[in-house]
């Protein structure tokens, strides 16, 4: 370290408590989970005390240390905060009092996040899971300036997670308004229609024929046909991961198979999900499961990519919304309700014209969410950065 101040015990600032009290059937009570990777406690279950097995617990104080015998050594340790103050934990957990006349409890609760303290915690024997004993924990060793100087360095570490912290939700929010900004518009566009004399119409005077998947029980062996599923519909597109599959009948594949330009179409989901759909435009042969609808719309009036990004925009889920059957848990739209979507659409030309823009936006913005994924990334290493300097005397 590039300071001067001396590496401490813990013992020489904290003692470990071991106190139990009995469980009383009639009560009710708060029990702490310690995450692991040092990210705190946190509240597990308000229990009654006839359900917990084991009747002798130890009572947390807000403030103290709290060890897990086991998990330790992947990060299993933190401060109780103060609304679990009087929580319990078994005998597999350590409490220790911080004296808080030599430690401030902001100074260790910084401290055991930083590598050098994991590192201490996780020397001690050969496996991750290898039980810590109180004895090994009051050994590991602290840096320990003045308790002004320690209260000074939370100060700084405070401001700086504040303005990080601030980053992090300026970022949230410039997410949530480029995933919103597609979405906003094509209402923009859709609400011109009456001046740009626009056809009106429905869903249905563009769709073919419709179709419900198949219900067959499917199976993990790939040599059969891959099923989309609902969960097969992310964002308005396909992704084939966690595929399922069937061997489809000769009778049944004109009805399974599905085609290019396809719309899937998920009919039984949550009120905010169920209606949910993306083009079909993968190059292998797939069937659909079904949770799912099929549309096959006429190519040479409607294109499929402008219809799927109206059904899946503010106009289309807030259709689905009223028009969704609600059941225990789950919403229903069937494909009646579904073709009668009310749907103006330009000619043919107009509506590529719409797509090819919209994609170009799509773009845009999938490039600024990668740009703030890196900044993500970038932020989340700023906390440790700034413990590290601030632990090395730099702050």
């Amino acid at each position: 370290m590039n300071h001067p101040w001396p590496a401490v015990p813990l013992g020489e600032v904290l003692k470990h408590r071991k106190e139990f009290i009995t469980i009383d059937d009639s009560q009710e009570y708060k029990r702490c989970r310690i995450q692991l990777h040092a990210k705190g406690i946190v509240l597990r279950d308000i229990i009654e005390g006839a359900r917990i097995k084991t009747k002798e617990q130890q009572v947390c104080r807000a403030g103290e240390f709290l060890v897990a015998e086991i998990d330790a050594k992947v990060g299993g340790f933190g401060l109780v905060p103060e609304d679990l103050n009087e929580a319990i934990v078994s005998s597999h957990y350590f409490l220790f009092e911080i004296n808080q006349e030599a430690l401030d409890k902001g100074f260790l609760d910084y401290y055991i996040r930083t590598p050098t303290f994991r590192d201490q915690v996780s020397a001690r024997g050969t496996t991750n899971y290898a039980a810590i004993r109180p004895r090994q924990v009051l050994e590991y060793l602290i840096p320990l300036p003045p308790l002004p100087e320690q209260r000074r360095i939370v100060a700084k570490i405070e401001e700086l997670a504040a303005k990080t912290k601030e980053a992090n939700k300026l970022r949230n929010q410039a997410i949530i308004s480029a995933d919103k900004l597609i979405g906003s518009e094509i209402c923009h566009i859709f609400s011109k229609m009456t001046e740009a004399h626009w056809k009106g119409g429905c869903l249905g005077d563009y769709v073919l024929n419709d179709c419900y998947g198949t219900s067959e029980k499917t199976i993990d062996n790939p040599s059969g046909t891959p099923i989309l599923r609902m969960g097969n519909i992310q964002g308005g597109r396909l992704v084939t991961s966690d595929l399922k599959y069937i061997y489809i009948s000769d009778k049944d594949r004109e009805k399974l198979i599905l085609k290019s330009g396809d719309i899937l179409v998920n009919r039984t989901n949550s009120a905010e999900l169920v209606g949910k759909c993306a083009v079909f435009n993968l190059d292998s042969e797939y069937g659909f499961a079904s949770y799912l609808i099929r549309l096959r719309l006429d190519l040479n009036r409607a294109n499929p990519y402008l219809v799927a990004l109206y059904i899946n925009s503010p106009i289309g889920r807030d259709y689905m919304f009223r028009e969704r059957k609600q059941m225990t848990g789950q919403a229903n739209v069937n494909a009646k309700k579904l073709k009668s979507l009310p749907m103006p659409l330009p000619p043919l030309d107009e509506q590529r014209r719409i797509v090819a823009y919209l994609d170009g936006l799509q773009a845009r913005v999938d490039a600024l969410k990668k740009l703030q994924a890196q900044t993500a990334a970038e932020l989340d290493a700023l906390l440790p950065a700034i413990l590290d300097r601030a632990f090395k005397g730099e702050l």
